[in-house]
């Protein structure tokens, strides 16, 4: 009987060893899968951020283009970086100019929209914003 109450215990202690180690690993898992996930958003944002100031950059080359040559339209890449951007600048009319830039950096694209008013000694900037 000393026997049997042994191997009874062996055979609890042997299934508990597993529930606990089952219950080890999903836990770490959730933990690798959580960690894996913080460090995907922390790209993400910082590409999203790399991404703007490439729009940034584009928008203002595209000003200083047009602040060369008044009457220039058109459209230009530059790569810088980690990324790339483009710029077009078209005529919306005699003195306006609109420009749209966009950086991309891996897979995130941010877009700058600016409406130029082109005065005779200068030029303004009316509207400057984020797009979709």
């Amino acid at each position: 009987m000393v026997r049997r109450v042994a191997a009874e215990a062996g055979y609890v202690a042997l299934i508990a060893v597993l529930v606990i180690g089952a219950a080890a690993v999903a836990i770490s898992l959730a933990l690798l899968t959580t960690g894996i996930d913080s460090q995907r958003s922390a790209l993400v944002s910082q590409q999203s951020k790399q991404a703007h100031g490439l729009a940034v950059a584009c928008a203002n080359e595209a000003l200083q283009q047009v602040h060369d040559a008044s009457s220039f339209t058109g459209s230009n890449n530059l790569s810088l970086g980690q990324g790339s951007c483009t710029y077009t600048v078209t005529n919306t009319g005699a003195s306006t100019r609109t420009i749209i830039a966009s950086g991309t950096v891996g897979d995130v694209v941010r877009k700058v929209q600016a409406y130029v008013t082109i005065n005779a000694s200068s030029i303004s900037v009316t509207l400057w914003q984020e797009v979709s």
